[in-house]
């Protein structure tokens, strides 16, 4: 990576923010090759109905893609997709945390594998988040340790409409 480019995480995080977006995942992939990078972004403001359209990505991916081809962070053939976070949305930063505190979320724990849980509260401080697994206690765990974490939908309260 360029000088001046230490963390490209951040870098693309506080570019999505200067678009109005919020950067809810960003993945590496590819070959030394072609890389590849994944970028999903989220309105800050998201609700049912308002959510991140197609012309939201393509302005997110045109930026993106211009400062790429000027700095080289992922050399000259890359493949980059913008997309939205999708209903079962990651949550993976503190900030996710605390937005979502009251959902539920499957979440794979060190020692538990992969549970369903309550966000019950975030304590930015210890950057630690306290969960409720189902059918269990109250367990505190390091973010950093709260691993591929994606927000719970419930099914059964959307409004399907009648049957014909």
């Amino acid at each position: 990576m360029p000088a001046g480019f230490p963390d490209l995480t951040e870098e693309v995080r506080r570019r999505v923010s200067l678009l109005g977006f919020e950067l809810v995942d960003l993945r590496q992939a590819g070959s030394s090759r072609r890389a590849r990078m994944q970028v999903r972004i989220d309105r800050p403001d998201a609700a049912p109905g308002r959510g991140v359209t197609v012309g939201d990505c393509e302005t997110v991916s045109r930026s993106l893609e211009r400062w790429l081809d000027e700095t080289g962070v992922l050399g000259d053939n890359y493949v980059l997709e913008v997309s939205s976070p999708g209903i079962e949305r990651p949550v993976r930063w503190i900030e996710h945390w605390e937005r979502f505190a009251g959902r539920d979320v499957n979440v794979k724990l060190k020692g538990l594998g992969r549970v369903r849980a309550t966000i019950v509260r975030v304590m930015r401080e210890e950057r630690s988040v306290v969960l409720r697994p189902s059918g269990g206690a109250e367990l505190t765990v390091p973010i950093e340790e709260a691993r591929d974490a994606t927000l719970v939908v419930d099914w059964e309260a959307f409004d399907w409409g009648e049957e014909p």
